[in-house]
């Protein structure tokens, strides 16, 4: 058996990449993606706290959690490529610098 803080520690570590990918990177394709892997860290944690309280076969919280994440972000990669689509072609670029939407 492999304790939670294992679970949590590679969770932080996801969680931080994204952060930093977030904060450092210019590219919006880069962006959304360092934003799923937040997403995906903090559903990593919903699933070894429910496994830890054993609510795997009774109430299902963690996995109720971890589902409503997935499609939160199902909805935000179907409408946030939609948006960058868009933004690539009328802009002709993905870096973030260059793009201002109140600028024709």
């Amino acid at each position: 058996m492999v304790p939670i803080a294992y679970y949590l520690i590679l969770s932080a570590i996801l969680f931080s990449i994204g952060v930093g990918a977030f904060l450092i990177k210019r590219n919006i394709i880069t962006i959304f993606m360092s934003i799923e892997l937040m997403l995906n860290a903090v559903n990593l944690s919903f699933v070894a706290f429910a496994n830890y309280w054993n609510q795997i076969n009774h109430q299902f919280s963690g996995q109720i959690f971890v589902f409503f994440v997935m499609v939160v972000a199902a909805a935000e990669a179907a409408v946030g490529l939609a948006i960058i689509i868009a933004l690539f072609r009328a802009r002709k670029t993905l870096n973030v610098d260059q793009v201002d939407l109140m600028k024709l």
